[in-house]
């Protein structure tokens, strides 16, 4: 392989070459210490494979003050935290609404059935949006997406997925102000 520097001199003029001699040469060691962290192959790989996109479509303005080594393991430790943190936040949304729908968590019939009402009011709102925004919204907020992932997949600006996402929030926030207060007096009265 030839030296770091030379590698990473034609990866920023966009050589394929030298992304390809990268990956084959650093990809296992990357692989491994994304394993050693998560212990799950499949997460380990998107997690390598993410690292070394990142890397490509950076190329041109990443600026390195070590070793390409060195770049990789930072490159681990933040995608797994990253990684933990969306895994944890997305367990901690989902118990959370399985706590307050089921029968048993103290509330009565009525409440309970008042809170599918509720439910159904929300679905009925993002429903109602235009139907780009709701795609949008849903993939987002649904499928817990982030702003690049969804530009990306609808080949959209990050800008314009960002506009959409508020937007939606603003038309949404309008329509279901009053679901507010209706929670409160259901859940506290």
């Amino acid at each position: 392989m030839i030296a770091e520097t030379e590698l990473l001199s034609l990866l920023q003029r966009g050589e394929h070459k030298a992304m390809e001699d990268i990956y084959r040469y650093y990809w296992e060691e990357v692989l491994d210490a994304a394993y050693k962290r998560v212990r799950e192959e499949e997460i380990a790989q998107d997690i390598c494979q993410e690292i070394f996109i990142s890397l490509w479509e950076n190329r041109e303005t990443i600026e390195l003050k070590g070793s390409l080594s060195a770049y990789f393991m930072g490159a681990v430790k933040y995608r797994v935290i990253n990684y933990f943190r969306s895994s944890q936040v997305k367990e901690k949304h989902q118990e959370d609404l399985r706590l307050l729908m089921r029968e048993n968590t103290g509330l009565s019939a009525a409440q309970g059935l008042i809170l599918k009402e509720l439910h159904l009011e929300v679905e009925e709102a993002i429903q109602e949006l235009p139907e780009r925004m709701r795609l949008i919204f849903s993939m987002s907020r649904r499928e817990e997406k982030t702003i690049r992932e969804i530009s990306e997949e609808l080949d959209l600006s990050a800008q314009t997925v960002k506009n959409q996402i508020s937007s939606a929030l603003k038309v949404m926030k309008k329509r279901l102000s009053y679901l507010l207060l209706m929670t409160i007096c259901i859940l506290f009265i």
